[in-house]
């Protein structure tokens, strides 16, 4: 198990990495392009949409051949098209591949979640997927420095073909040690049944309002600090690292908290983190709005970025409770809808603020509003049912 734990934490750590890279660059990749900030809020969006898309194929895919084969194969690919990003001429070609790079990612997370229910009991979901998510948050985080560094030393280009690097050694490691049992792998499409329930709608509505906050932090944030503040590079990354970083722990602590509330409160045990969470970005991102400094801008984004990602493993263990053997698929109907969430966000940044006068304000309203209805439908959301086998 320790095993396991420790490949998908490497492997969520350099799926965020390579996905953060280009908000980093991308007054780089901006100026050398000659794109306009619309121009790059289609490129962020692109990948975005594309994550989406993919979820629901690549979790089929994970049930249907097992997460060997599947994460082996979506990391491998994923690494090329992070190498092949340093080599886009423009804007056209640009889009193309990180939308190709958006596919290939969507495969991690649903086969992560089938790898989790064949080795790990239901009371150690919550703290696992805090782990896995705890990496992708470090690896964002440590993105903003690592590639502050290189895009200094080698420029945009070739920091992208270094970054391929991790992944293809990490798709070897990982085929030559996992193996799909001890749970035989299940060949049945998801039941219907499962997506026409009200849990897995809400399951699916409370992840697009968690996604269009977070992906923020992906795309725009560090721009958005960088242009407001009128900070360097290199201060706005480290203040973007420290947001991710305290991210991270949120995964640890709405983790953990998840599976000792399973053991004592099990109809609270995904709700009550989850609720928790999204009230405190709500009110963290209303706080945004009057931000005057950069400093109180960066405590607003990490308690907004701690109140967000505290719904994060209840939201995948629940779709694991009610998934079962179709896990998989299950997750990636989630993530695919939340994803549609951070496309959405990935536009609206630039559109709200250019609506509003160049003020952001309007865009940290509406996720404000998001928070609270993700908050509401976790309230009301049904305990989860047996899994379907």
């Amino acid at each position: 198990m320790i095993i396991l734990l420790v490949l998908l934490f490497l492997l969520s750590w350099i799926l965020y990495l390579d996905r953060a890279a280009i908000s980093t660059a991308k007054d780089l990749v901006a100026a050398d392009l000659a794109l306009s900030n619309d121009a790059m809020g289609v490129v962020f969006g692109s990948f975005a949409l594309a994550y989406a898309l993919g979820q629901i194929p690549a979790g089929w895919v994970a049930d249907r051949y097992g997460p060997r084969w599947t994460l082996a194969i979506v990391v491998a690919a994923w690494s090329v098209f992070t190498a092949i990003t340093g080599m886009a001429p423009e804007f056209v070609s640009l889009v193309v591949i990180r939308f190709l790079f958006g596919l290939a990612e969507a495969g991690a997370f649903p086969a992560s979640a089938r790898a989790f229910y064949t080795w790990l009991p239901a009371e150690l979901h919550g703290r696992a997927n805090g782990i896995i998510f705890s990496g992708s948050r470090l690896g964002a985080a440590l993105s903003f420095p690592i590639l502050a560094g290189l895009l200094d030393s080698f420029g945009w280009r070739v920091a992208f073909y270094l970054l391929g690097v991790p992944g293809l050694v990490w798709a070897v490691v990982w085929f030559a040690w996992f193996h799909d049992k001890p749970a035989p792998v299940t060949h049945a499409a998801a039941d219907s049944r499962v997506f026409r329930s009200r849990g897995m709608l809400q399951a699916m509505a409370q992840y697009f309002c968690s996604n269009f906050t977070f992906f923020l932090t992906l795309t725009w944030m560090l721009p958005y600090l960088m242009e407001r503040y009128h900070l360097t590079r290199e201060r706005a990354s480290w203040y973007s690292t420290v947001i991710l970083l305290v991210g991270a722990t949120a995964q640890w602590v709405s983790g953990f908290t998840t599976d000792w509330l399973y053991k004592r409160y099990p109809s609270w045990s995904r709700r009550g983190p989850a609720l928790g969470g999204f009230l405190l970005a709500a009110s963290a991102l209303t706080m945004l709005t009057q931000a005057e400094s950069a400093e109180s801008a960066v405590a607003f984004f990490t308690l907004a970025t701690f109140g967000t990602e505290m719904s994060i493993s209840p939201s995948w263990a629940y779709c694991i409770d009610i998934g079962g053997g179709k896990s998989g698929a299950v997750s990636g109907a989630m993530n695919m809808v939340g994803n549609l969430g951070a496309f959405v966000s990935a536009n609206a940044f630039p559109f709200l603020a250019k609506m509003n006068g160049g003020d952001a304000s309007l865009y940290f309203t509406v996720a404000a509003g998001l928070n609270l209805i993700a908050a509401f439908l976790w309230w009301t959301m049904p305990g989860p049912a047996k899994p379907i086998r």
